[in-house]
């Protein structure tokens, strides 16, 4: 087993990495920008290195330095974490070349899934429904690219929407109603792409209007062994930007579950996938489910998958990456009760505007199956240069709706002061009618803003 660990990453997710090497007796390497020197992933690590100032292009996507701080600490492994350079295939490519075992996929795998337009092409010729689509745009001079943007774009057919090739995590991704906003909306998503993946490449997709947002935990080792881990319904999201996931989907019956299970697994083994990775597809109406993409990496929403199945996923990636085989089998996974997770984010409840300042008061539930995942602490201050997310609150219970009772108390504890927090608006959801009933789509919070 690996005997340190570096994670090229900040936030709750590297405080969770750390949590597991900790728990597998293997020391950790945290690295941090100026921003971030009093972040709690810099106090739990065994070291800490200093890769840049706050500009995430300098510090967290800044290679080199990630590479560097690596080798001056004997690291064997990089955790890449979520976001930034997570699903950067030169990155882990650099690093195996260096002597550092990448704890993911592949470059390979990353470059046949992790593009989207690529990975669209795959699962298609595999026998997975996909919404019409063009190819990556962005690679030529501007005029160039515009002219053939609008020529996808009127083959296709309004409303589309323009993703970004690569990365997730909802940054990219512009609707586009009509063709007097498509220039703009293709700039504008263009430019996100870059600043938070180094990959200003995109391309266009045929909108699809409010279906449930439906993924695929997936976990595979080098031996041909691939399991998935059930579904999570990610359908309560606004601007793209998921709030709150769960698992299972009311949505998702044993046979649909076990037929998009077994679709991904074939996938999979066609190209030697390695490591974890989640399936994402939109579901439209009681059966029809069209793939949308694929995350080569760990989601901020695991946690409700470990709770239902009882897998820790963090620990299956670096076991997976030290070369070991899956023990568990498919047989083995069995989907009990439901988890809910919800995102507490650092924001205006009304506006949703950024609220970076200092914490001055921090107090988070506990109690039986509740779980936080964060990062932030009384006396911490939030700066501006990274998203607005504090931290995780997860539940488990036997049922939906015992899990939502438990979120509802477990809510009522959750007090943050100093800042403004995205908790009361997560209230007004959980305790909307249709959120109980689970009528819910992902323009459920469009809806619910308006009033309607």
């Amino acid at each position: 087993m690996f005997r340190k660990i570096l994670i090229a990453n900040r936030g709750e997710i590297a405080v969770r990495v750390i949590r597991a090497c900790k728990e597998m007796g293997i020391k950790t390497v945290a690295v941090y920008s100026t921003a971030d020197k009093n972040s709690l992933h810099v106090k739990y690590a065994d070291e800490a290195i200093c890769i840049g100032p706050p500009q995430s292009a300098k510090s967290y996507l800044n290679i080199s330095s990630i590479i560097s701080a690596a080798e001056v600490t004997d690291s064997e492994a990089i955790h890449p974490g979520y976001g930034f350079l997570s699903e950067n295939a030169n990155f882990a490519e650099i690093s195996e070349n260096c002597g550092i075992k990448f704890i993911g996929p592949t470059a390979d795998n990353m470059n046949a899934l992790g593009n989207k337009r690529n990975a669209r092409k795959l699962v298609s010729s595999l026998g997975i429904p996909v919404l019409p689509g063009s190819g990556d745009i962005g690679a030529n001079n501007d005029d160039e690219d515009e002219e053939n943007l609008k020529k996808a774009a009127e083959e296709i057919g309004y409303p589309l929407v323009l993703k970004a090739s690569m990365g997730g995590g909802g940054k990219g991704i512009r609707m586009v109603l009509s063709p007097a906003h498509l220039i703009q909306a293709y700039h504008q998503a263009r430019q996100e792409a870059l600043t938070f993946f180094g990959d200003k490449d995109v391309y266009l997709e045929k909108y699809c209007e409010n279906p449930r947002h439906i993924e695929f935990q997936v976990l595979a080792d080098k031996y041909g062994n691939a399991i998935y881990l059930g579904e999570r319904d990610c359908s309560i999201q606004r601007r793209h930007q998921k709030i709150i996931e769960e698992s299972p989907s009311v949505a998702i019956k044993a046979s649909m579950r076990k037929k998009m299970g077994e679709a991904i697994t074939k996938v999979l083994k066609e190209i030697k996938y390695v490591n974890a990775a989640t399936f994402e597809f939109l579901l439209a109406g009681d059966n029809d489910f069209y793939f949308m993409e694929v995350n080569t990496r760990v989601q901020v929403e695991h946690p409700v998958t470990e709770f239902v199945t009882g897998i820790d996923i963090i620990k299956e990636q670096i076991k997976i990456a030290n070369g070991d085989k899956l023990k568990i089998k498919q047989e083995d996974i069995k989907i009990k009760g439901h988890s809910i997770e919800v995102r507490i984010n650092a924001e205006n409840p009304r506006d949703f505007k950024p609220s970076p300042g200092l914490i001055t008061m921090y107090n988070k539930p506990g109690g039986v199956n509740v779980r936080v995942d964060d990062f932030a602490y009384c006396g911490y201050r939030v700066e501006p240069f990274y998203d607005s997310l504090l931290g995780k609150l997860i539940v488990y219970d036997n049922s939906r709706t015992a899990a939502i009772n438990k979120l509802k108390s477990a809510l009522s504890e959750f007090w943050i002061e100093g800042i403004e927090t995205n908790i009361p608006f997560i209230k007004r959801i959980i305790n909307d009618g249709d959120y109980i009933s689970g009528k819910v789509d992902i323009g459920y919070i469009a809806r619910l803003l308006e009033g309607k």
